[in-house]
Order: C-alpha cells, then sequence, then structure tokens
C-alpha cells in the first residue's frame, strides 16, 4: 500500500511536470512560427543586390530560417488564398520580392522586433519590414502567464507529494514500531536496525517511482495518438531528466522519512509506543 501511495502521488507530480514541459515547447513552438517579411524596391534592385540582402538576412544570428519570395511566387500565393486576379486591370504585377524569415524563439520579443525592424529597414534595398506585432505582445503575455501558473502549480503539488509521500511512510513504519524497539532492547546498534530498513526504503522508492514513470510515459503515448500534432512538441531529452527527477524524489523522500521515522521509535520509551 506504501508503494501504490507514493507511486500516485509521483504520478501527479509527473503530469504537472510533463504539462509544465509542454507549455514551454508549445510557446516556443508558436514564437518560432512568427513570421517577418523584408520587402524589397521593385525599381533599382539587380539581382546582385537581391543576393546579397538575402545573405546579409541570412547570416543574422536571429534568423532560424528564412525564404526568398519572387514577385511570381507571391502573385501565385495571393490567387491561392482566394483573392481576385488584377491581371484585367493592371498591366504589372505589383507585389514587391520580399524575404520571409522566422526567428529563433528568444529574440521573439517586441522590443527585440523593433531593433530588428529599424536595422533591416535602414539598409537602402529594403522598402518595407512587417510582422503581426499585436500577435507578438500577446504571445508574450499569454505564454508568461500560463507558465506563472503552471509553475505555482507545479510548487504547491511538490510541497503536497513530499508531505504525502512522508506521512504514507510513516504510517508504514508505524506498524514496525515494536519490531524496531525488541531489535534495541536486545542490544542491536543503531545501524543494524536502520540499515534493512533504509535499503527497503530505496528499493520501494524506486519501485514506485519506475511505476509511475512507465505511467506517465503511457499517457504522453496516449495524448500524441489522440492529438498527433503533440508530438511536434516532443523533447525527449527533457522527458529523461523528468523521469529521472521523479526517481530521485521517490528514492529521497522514502529514505528521509524512513529515516526519520526510525530515530523517532528508538528514541521513544517502550510505553509510548502503544
Amino acid at each position: 500500500m506504501s508503494i501504490l501511495g507514493v507511486t500516485l502521488v509521483l504520478f501527479l507530480l509527473g503530469i504537472i511536470g510533463w504539462l509544465v514541459i509542454n507549455a514551454n515547447k508549445l510557446g516556443q513552438y508558436f514564437r518560432e512560427s512568427v513570421e517577418v517579411r523584408a520587402y524589397l524596391r521593385s525599381s533599382d534592385v539587380t539581382s546582385q543586390d537581391s543576393t546579397a540582402i538575402v545573405n546579409y538576412i541570412a547570416q543574422q544570428p536571429y534568423v532560424r530560417q528564412y525564404t526568398y519570395v519572387t514577385k511570381e511566387a507571391a502573385k501565385k500565393q495571393y490567387l491561392e488564398d482566394g483573392n481576385q486576379d488584377w491581371a484585367g486591370v493592371l498591366d504589372e504585377n505589383p507585389l514587391p520580392n520580399s524575404i520571409n524569415f522566422k526567428l529563433k524563439n528568444e529574440y521573439v520579443q517586441s522590443d527585440t522586433l523593433a531593433n530588428i525592424e529599424k536595422t533591416i529597414e535602414a539598409n537602402p534595398l529594403i522598402s518595407d519590414v512587417q510582422y503581426p506585432k499585436e500577435l507578438v505582445t500577446n504571445l508574450n503575455k499569454n505564454i508568461n502567464r500560463i507558465s506563472l501558473i503552471l509553475l505555482v502549480l507545479a510548487v504547491i503539488l511538490a510541497v503536497v507529494v513530499i508531505i504525502l509521500i512522508d506521512n504514507t511512510i510513516r504510517l508504514a513504519m508505524f506498524s514496525n514500531r515494536f519490531l524496531i524497539k525488541t531489535m534495541q532492547m536486545v542490544g542491536a546498534t543503531r545501524m543494524f536496525i536502520a540499515k534493512p530498513l533504509n535499503v527497503r526504503a530505496i528499493v520501494n522508492g524506486a519501485i514506485s517511482a519506475t511505476i509511475a514513470i512507465i505511467l506517465v510515459y503511457c499517457l504522453t503515448l496516449a495524448a500524441e495518438s489522440f492529438l498527433p500534432e503533440l508530438r511536434a512538441l516532443n523533447d525527449t531529452k527533457t522527458l529523461i531528466l523528468l523521469f529521472i527527477a521523479l526517481l530521485i524524489i521517490g528514492i529521497a523522500i522514502t529514505l528521509f522519512s524512513t529515516y526519520r521515522s526510525v530515530r523517532k521509535y528508538l528514541r521513544m520509551k517502550l510505553d509510548e509506543l502503544y
């Protein structure tokens, strides 16, 4: 029963940890989906100038990926979006060539994007730079708010988990109080008494954590089967770190609680055990 109790609380802690990881990855995914468009001037821009400005933007540290969009490609996308063709009205394609690029996660901030916009617009070959400013502002606010809420929940649940595991182990040790006292009365040393109980605590904590890890992993697989989009957020390295943390927490808390209980009953008088 103690193994089952520890497993359940570690499972809850693992779920919260998984949600925190996914929230961070989801925020990073949305930030890296923000696209910035740098439009080239229609006149006096040669192919060499276009190549030069593309190479310049591609070498910037904030660029994650980029695409050079020609006037013809821009028109094709314009028509695919359901817009009306202007062939009967205009003789030339009014859409400019552009360099569309997406930023790395850490650069998707309002002030950083404003500086990037000014720097690129200072180039005489660029006529305009556009990106969804309101979306970036609201996106960062919402991501920060959600991350803070999940972090607070994780801290609260971690405290609750520690208390529940400690109480579970103390109740389990309560049934061994007479055995501990009897061994002490026949001359067994404190180390001799505590060693087998500590070893069992380590084993039980490892078993509980392992079962909790398996349950959390199965939950992630089930969630990804229902929502395939979650696979894009899958971070194996972070998930492994979460599992290692659950294993350490499970062993550490059960061992500490067992150690406390053994010391408590060794210090108590025989009459107090009743």
